[in-house]
């Protein structure tokens, strides 16, 4: 069992509806000590690549996304899902679905902040159905830059999103893949990797 799988078994709460909360440490309450451990890894599975930006969608992927970034000291880009008026220009969108949220989020990043020559790391912290990030390799495609990887903290191996991706081609690379777990039992179960 790797060091994430082990905060899981530790601290994660499972409950109806495949929901598997880990807002004590990862996405509302975050461990910074665990997002360095999930940011060297990730470096040492990328190694090599070249990456010129990390890309994200708010909000629950920036904090591991910032960390990442530190490791290939590249910018971090993240897909916002609301327009403001500090967003001017064109920008590159895509729908996607939230599995968390249950609703559509028409997200974007600005024309200005990814370009063509451009060799993308996109990182977040859940896979379950992969809509989120289809929508960012939508997004790299009309840049018409490269997504070189994706980097999951968590993935739902039970839920279609993970096969999607690497059916597509794109190199995902999840530090802790659930196989099962049962909301009655409090039991989870690790894809062996």
């Amino acid at each position: 069992m790797n060091f994430l799988e082990e905060r899981i078994v530790k601290d994660g709460v499972i409950r109806e509806g495949n929901v598997l909360k880990v807002d004590s440490f990862l996405n509302h309450q975050i461990d910074i000590s665990l997002l360095e451990q999930i940011g060297a890894e990730l470096k040492r599975r990328f190694a090599g690549k070249k990456i010129t930006k990390i890309l994200t969608i708010e909000a629950s992927g920036i904090g591991i996304a910032c960390i990442v970034a530190r490791y290939f000291n590249v910018p971090v880009l993240f897909a916002k899902k609301t327009q403001s008026i500090n967003i001017d220009g064109d920008k590159y969108a895509a729908d996607v679905e939230s599995f968390t949220h249950n609703c559509l989020n028409h997200v974007f990043v600005s024309k200005k902040y990814l370009q063509p020559e451009d060799k993308v790391l996109i990182i977040d912290d859940f896979l379950a159905r992969g809509a989120a990030l289809l929508g960012l390799t939508e997004i790299v495609r009309q840049a018409g830059a490269e997504v070189v990887g994706i980097g999951i903290a968590i993935e739902k191996g039970f839920q279609e999103g993970g096969k999607i991706i690497r059916d597509k081609g794109f190199q995902l690379e999840s530090i802790a893949i659930v196989e099962s777990m049962d909301p009655a039992t409090g039991s989870i179960k690790f894809r062996n990797s």
